[in-house]
């Protein structure tokens, strides 16, 4: 078979939206993104702020350890992998969160939500009351 231009040549985005778009991120499994999080607590977070979050991750990835919904599972390291896609490059600081994030929250996730800005205000005024 003869070799034409025609049959060497590759589609490209031109045209298309699809240019556009962020290629997709490749995602981690469990273990290695376990110990990302970590690392990048121990090298991106003060002290009292990686002590906390070390202690969520734990125990967030404790709780998800037999869920068998490849869904939830899917959803839970996207969401992990763009926490510490943030917390690397100090795009955190001073973020909302997304109202339609909170609006898909459960009941025990706002909880755990209210729990964590307690935990926070607590330390901010134990700080003050010691300056």
């Amino acid at each position: 078979m003869k070799l034409s231009p025609r049959l060497l040549a590759t589609p490209t985005a031109a045209g298309s939206t699809a240019g556009l778009k962020p290629a997709p991120m490749a995602l981690l499994p469990p273990i290695p993104l376990y110990r990302r999080l970590l690392r990048t607590h121990r090298k991106f977070l003060p002290k009292e702020m990686r002590l906390l979050g070390d202690e969520y991750i734990k125990s967030e990835f404790k709780s998800h350890r037999n869920v068998d919904n490849p869904v939830h599972i899917i959803g839970f390291l996207t969401e992990w992998q763009m926490y510490a896609q943030k917390i690397e490059g100090d795009s955190w600081l001073g973020e909302k969160l997304d109202g339609a994030k909170i609006d898909k929250m459960s009941d025990q996730q706002l909880g755990q939500l209210y729990e964590l800005m307690q935990a926070i205000q607590k330390r901010e005024r134990e700080s003050s009351e010691d300056s």
